[in-house]
């Protein structure tokens, strides 16, 4: 039985990624920075909870690291932890820093000086490529990282990769772009929208506030992409993948689609800050646009290509865009019933 062990298990991946493992026969471990009293949501939602061992762990505290690897034989170990939120990253970016990128290197060091035959998985993102510089991105576009979040992953990456090439590790990095699901917490976009319009299909009566509606995104399912994280660690050779569903989705036609999931038919109109939607059989206003959502410097388009992915170990996504907004939209509905 092969023993793996997940930083951020409690979050939307680490609860994914851990009903994965599982039902590989894996034993299953993860850390928590408060064990006594953890947020569990996720991992009792998909019935995990009670198969999984749960660790102390905490990425600013080198010795707490060294200890944990120490002590246990993990045969994998995924870095799944992060200050995960952009938009917090702006008010937060020294922690910001340290978890998402500092963190990573204690990591590292940790495995490599007590447990270097760990294989290694590090949860890079596409916001390291920020200002786009080639559409579609793959593992050879440049990044340009436009949040403190997305210039710690920066650094994060490329220490996986030096650790890599340096200690001869079996270490790899996943370009994920932006995966999502029921499970995903309210402050990112995708669960504020289906959220907030589950709320307004009940009843309420306040719009959703978002902010850039121009921005475009590369949605899939968070189910999808842990297979290919595991896949990746089962490789012979370490090595990095972007991870992605090839197809870029405006934060608009998200909020469309999953708006008709709950019987609301947006008729959108205005632009920039004026910009809203209203439902066309009731006539209520149902988005607005608010500049308090907009960031101090924006990451206008997004979109991968997992083509080596595809090649190497055979990963392809198996939930559209429009399935997921569905798919989310109603899951909020029915917590509401």
């Amino acid at each position: 039985m092969k023993r793996a062990f997940i930083t951020g298990i409690t979050g939307q991946d680490g609860a994914y990624l851990s009903k994965f493992l599982l039902e590989k026969g894996y034993e299953v471990h993860g850390g928590v920075r408060r064990p006594a009293s953890p947020e569990t949501s996720c991992l009792e939602k998909l019935g995990v909870l009670d198969d999984v061992h749960l660790h102390q762990f905490d990425l600013g505290d080198s010795s707490n690291l060294f200890k944990t690897f120490g002590d246990n034989n993990f045969d994998e170990v995924y870095n799944l932890a992060a200050q995960s939120f952009v938009g917090a990253s702006w008010d937060q970016p020294t922690y910001s820093a340290d978890v998402n990128g500092i963190g990573v290197l204690r990591i590292l060091d940790a495995l490599r000086t007590v447990l270097p035959e760990a294989r290694f998985y590090q949860a890079s993102t596409s916001e390291m490529y920020g200002r786009v510089q080639s559409v579609p991105q793959n593992e050879e576009t440049a990044f340009y990282p436009r949040s403190p979040y997305g210039v710690a992953k920066v650094y994060a990456h490329y220490i996986t990769v030096n650790y890599r090439e340096s200690f001869d590790m079996h270490a790899s990095s996943g370009i994920l772009f932006n995966h999502e699901s029921p499970l995903r917490g309210k402050e990112f976009v995708t669960r504020k929208i289906t959220s907030e319009l589950a709320r307004i299909a009940k009843g309420g009566s306040e719009p959703l506030l978002l902010g850039n509606l121009d921005a475009e995104r590369d949605f899939g399912f968070a189910g999808d992409y842990v297979e290919g994280m595991w896949q990746m660690l089962q490789q012979e050779t370490a090595d990095d993948y972007v991870l992605a569903t090839g197809v870029s989705t405006t934060i608009r036609d998200f909020v469309t689609y999953a708006g008709s999931a709950l019987g609301l038919d947006l008729e959108w109109s205005g632009t920039g800050v004026t910009e809203k939607a209203v439902d066309r059989k009731s006539g209520n206003a149902i988005v607005k646009v608010s500049e308090e959502f907009f960031r101090p410097a924006e990451v206008d388009a997004l979109v991968g290509d997992p083509s080596k992915a595809k090649a190497t170990f055979g990963w392809k996504h198996t939930v559209d865009v429009k399935t997921l907004a569905e798919m989310m939209a109603k899951a909020d509905f029915d917590a509401l019933s």
